[in-house]
């Protein structure tokens, strides 16, 4: 297996395994354990870049897993914490604060893996008719009773010939799915002409400390910037707006519903890019970058917000919720 400083990918292929992005099948291991320790294949298709498990889950393995055990294994919690409901708040409000003067008003939005539905009642809030679907029951039944936000258990498979929205939302959501071609192909077909899609991710193409520490069950695939506007494209959206840039450790984009166009042969060569920018830091100098210190030090600071301040806040925020409603 490849080693974390190696950078090759020229390690066996997986036979059988087909690119979600642009069908190729040469995949290539490039580590085998995830961010915890525990045994992980992770590959890289030598066509287009794009990183994956291999294999790829089925779609009941995973549906078990959200279902059941995603939020104790990657949260460590099923009733969510306080912490965490103040985080989910003030990340639920910085989206709502970033979409609200972009969306046509009153316009239907759905999330898809809602969550505790923070983003859902932020946006709701703000005079949209939002609702959102999560897969975990627990979680989505404390956005129903406690936030009194729309949210109804389920996927994006879940959804019916009734259901409509003006725009989507998929945020740290897309990593997660068997298939991303499948599901932006859904959500095409669900949009109307020129509906919206507000995707957020993890960026892969961002610096790394070291590959030991990137990986995870849950996130099937890893997206580059180029990787995941040439899949949005193939699926029939252009790119509206980028919010982030190379840098930063997530992708943050909205894209709107146009026509497919073929781009996942524009990637030739993007795949040994990747391997480079994977091996390009090591502990010490991804650290020791400014941008790195300031994030950390600020993320420490809401730490510490967050343990003085969070079971207040939940308690503050769930009676005025419910006087509200």
């Amino acid at each position: 297996m490849a080693g974390e400083d190696s950078g090759t990918g020229t390690e066996p292929r997986s036979p059988a395994q087909r690119c979600d992005l642009c069908g190729g099948a040469d995949i290539r291991a490039i580590y085998d354990r995830d961010r915890r320790g525990k045994p992980l294949a992770t590959g890289i298709c030598w066509d287009c870049g794009l990183i994956m498990h291999m294999p790829v889950p089925s779609e009941a393995e995973l549906a078990r897993y959200y279902a059941e055990h995603y939020r104790r294994d990657y949260h460590g919690e099923t009733r969510p914490s306080p912490r965490r409901v103040m985080r989910a708040w003030k990340n639920g409000e910085r989206i709502a604060a970033r979409l609200a003067p972009i969306l046509p008003k009153g316009a239907a939005v759905l999330e898809i893996g809602a969550g505790i539905g923070c983003t859902v009642k932020a946006l709701e809030l703000k005079g949209f008719a939002a609702w959102g679907l999560e897969p975990n029951r627990d979680f989505g039944r404390y956005g129903r009773e406690m936030l009194r936000a729309r949210i109804r258990e389920g996927r994006l498979e879940d959804l019916g010939e009734n259901d409509h929205a003006d725009a989507v939302l998929l945020v740290h959501v897309i990593e997660h799915l068997v298939s991303p071609r499948r599901a932006l192909a859904r959500i095409h077909a669900l949009l109307p002409e020129r509906g919206l899609l507000y995707l957020e991710c993890p960026n892969a193409w961002a610096p790394h400390a070291r590959m030991s520490k990137m990986f995870h069950f849950a996130h099937i695939y890893n997206f580059t910037p180029h990787t995941l506007l040439a899949l949005a494209a193939e699926c029939g959206f252009a790119l509206e707006r980028m919010f982030t840039d190379e840098q930063d450790p997530n992708i943050e984009v909205l894209l709107v519903k146009s026509e497919p166009r073929r781009a996942a042969h524009e990637l030739a060569g993007h795949a040994e890019a990747v391997l480079a920018r994977l091996a390009h830091y090591n502990w010490w100098r991804y650290h020791l970058r400014r941008e790195y210190l300031a994030r950390r030090w600020k993320k420490l600071l809401g730490y510490a917000e967050e343990y003085l301040r969070a079971r207040r806040f939940e308690r503050a925020l769930i009676a005025r919720l419910h006087a509200a409603s």
